[in-house]
């Protein structure tokens, strides 16, 4: 169907199309046998109706025989259980694995497609971060939490524990390797722990996101490099540090998910939005505007006729200067079946496929003024604690190195 379906993205009125980001396994199917065809046909086809490509690197979903190898890769809940194999983000952000894979199939994408021109910009990973995925308790985390304070305090345990007050509840180490995760206990740990835990997560993902960026420019000099963060702001994350490593901030904007009988108010989209375009100070994307229900294992409060649209005009009036919808087509089987797009699943042009061209009609109209950044008159000011030394992942260092801050 890929020849109607980009007839159809035409008809749309789109000039830019994303995929392969949740496409490791169509690209590794077994370990290091490389097959990029399918998206190289892809590109073709579209390069040929003047389609730009928004090019994904595929670690958010690692593929089975990965996790079957090499079973650390797989992250950890606070209980100390794996989380299986089967659902996105299941890779543990200080995997020694996970590095020397990332960088194998993100190394051979670009390879492969340095010279592509129709390759607009590459976005890195998926949501980062996103629905728990922050969070590990592996022995992997523990050792490079441990790392990370050793790091932070000079080596000096009676520094850390000095800082911390660890003295009430006899909290005292004598030795870096004597600190435990914050994992549940009776009543709570030491707040200061728990603080500094905090930021190694956040250290966690940005040196990931960094370790790739890194990667991709060695290869392809002047490459554009985005990311689609989520929605909310109760991560474990400092994602206007991660926004560093990026030349573009990229937003995921879901008013409404599965199971919400309503979407959010309007203010609270507006924040959503405000607060992306602050990542960067300047302009964003959106590579995932609703246009129909949404959720995993179950829907919700399914968009009005041109609500969805009205969604995307605000995210434009906002700071956005370039939007995508997802999905295209609504799925009749996987994960993310439930997700509605611009098509149904039969395939028929019906209301919101109409609602979309009429938008990317109208907006087009005003592609000069979307180029120009907005002029805020308040801030809100979120403060952000300084790395310690030392902390970010340089190429080539997951070769047999262990990890390390």
């Amino acid at each position: 169907m890929l020849e109607a379906d980009l007839d159809n993205i035409c008809e749309l009125g789109c000039n830019a199309i994303r995929i392969a980001e949740f496409g490791w396994h169509i690209m590794e199917k077994a370990e290091g046998q490389y097959d990029f065809s399918l998206f190289d046909h892809v590109i073709e086809r579209a390069k040929a109706r003047g389609l730009a490509v928004v090019m994904g690197t595929p670690t958010a979903a690692i593929p089975a025989w990965l996790a079957k190898k090499y079973p650390a890769v797989l992250s950890e809940f606070e209980n100390g259980a794996k989380r299986s194999f089967g659902g996105r983000h299941v890779y543990c952000f200080n995997s020694r694995e996970m590095y020397t894979y990332t960088e194998r199939i993100v190394r051979a994408m670009a390879e492969h497609y340095k010279d592509e021109k129709a390759i607009a910009a590459w976005q890195i990973d998926n949501e980062i971060g996103h629905e728990d995925s922050d969070m590990c308790y592996c022995s992997q985390c523990r050792d490079a939490f441990r790392f990370y304070l050793r790091r932070r305090f000079g080596g000096d345990i009676h520094a850390l524990n000095e800082t911390y007050g660890t003295t009430f509840w006899a909290q005292e180490y004598n030795d870096f390797d004597e600190i435990p995760l914050p994992a549940p206990t009776i009543t709570t740990h030491n707040p200061a722990l728990r603080l500094d835990w905090e930021r190694f997560r956040s250290r966690s993902i940005e040196r990931f996101v960094s370790f790739q960026a890194q990667l991709l420019r060695e290869i392809i000099p002047g490459v554009v490099l985005i990311h689609d963060f989520p929605g909310g702001l109760g991560k474990h994350a400092d994602y206007s540090r991660v926004a560093g490593e990026l030349d573009v901030a990229a937003y995921n904007n879901y008013p409404v998910w599965g199971g919400q009988r309503e979407p959010l108010a309007p203010n609270e989209i507006a924040f959503g939005l405000d607060y992306i375009r602050g990542l960067k100070r300047k302009n964003f994307w959106i590579t995932e505007a609703i246009m129909g229900a949404q959720g995993h294992d179950v829907t919700g409060f399914s968009p009005r006729p041109n609500q969805a649209k009205l969604w995307a005009y605000q995210s434009m009036a906002r700071g956005c200067q370039s939007l995508f919808f997802f999905r295209y087509r609504g799925g009749t089987k996987g994960a993310e079946q439930f997700c509605y797009g611009v098509l149904d699943a039969d395939n028929v042009k019906r209301r919101k496929f109409y609602e979309v061209q009429s938008f990317f009609r109208d907006i087009r109209q005003y592609a000069s003024q979307l180029k120009s950044p907005i002029d805020s008159k308040v801030a809100i000011v979120y403060l952000r604690n300084p790395a310690p030394p030392g902390w970010r992942w340089s190429a080539g260092a997951a070769a047999g190195r262990p990890c390390a801050w």
